[in-house]
């Protein structure tokens, strides 16, 4: 048995923040505005794994309200998403995503993306794509406003947990 979920997560940029794109610390003169490192890649991959298993979204399980996510980083908020999934009984089959930014140039950063997240999913990096494109100067992303994010997740069924 299969599941399917989808995430979609956009931040606007900020001044004095790192950029973290992936668990990748990105050298640009902008970070993303958020409560956590706002890592827009890995709050989309977040919400495609809760949603393949009609979890809630990371709001629900990391509130912006709750004062102990300040800054948290969130490879290691994914890392407790995949031990939740587990929990259910299923596992990361392959993951998708693409990073939508006018800037920074993110090409050399996606093999560094690939291979964090997948160790933070516990799957081999050929099970994770991560490509980045732009919005063709269209919209807030095309103004260079800030950066969004869409995810793809399959999961598998590992167990008849519940």
């Amino acid at each position: 048995m299969y599941r399917v979920g989808t995430g979609h997560d956009i931040h606007r940029f900020e001044a004095g923040r790192p950029l973290v794109l992936g668990g990748v610390r990105v050298p640009y003169g902008w970070g993303l505005a958020g409560h956590s490192d706002a890592d827009v890649l890995t709050h989309a991959i977040m919400d495609a794994l809760l949603g393949a298993l009609a979890l809630g979204d990371i709001g629900r399980h990391f509130p912006d309200t709750d004062p102990q996510w300040k800054n948290a980083d969130s490879l290691a908020l994914l890392a407790r998403v995949v031990e939740m999934i587990g929990e259910q009984g299923w596992q990361v089959g392959n993951l998708d995503a693409i990073l939508l930014a006018e800037a920074p140039r993110l090409a050399p950063h996606l093999p560094a993306m690939r291979e964090r997240l997948a160790s933070a999913l516990g799957v081999e990096a050929d099970r994770v794509s991560v490509k980045a494109g732009t919005h063709e100067r269209m919209g807030s992303i095309g103004r260079g406003e800030g950066i969004a994010a869409t995810a793809v997740v399959l999961l598998e069924r590992t167990s008849s947990a519940p």
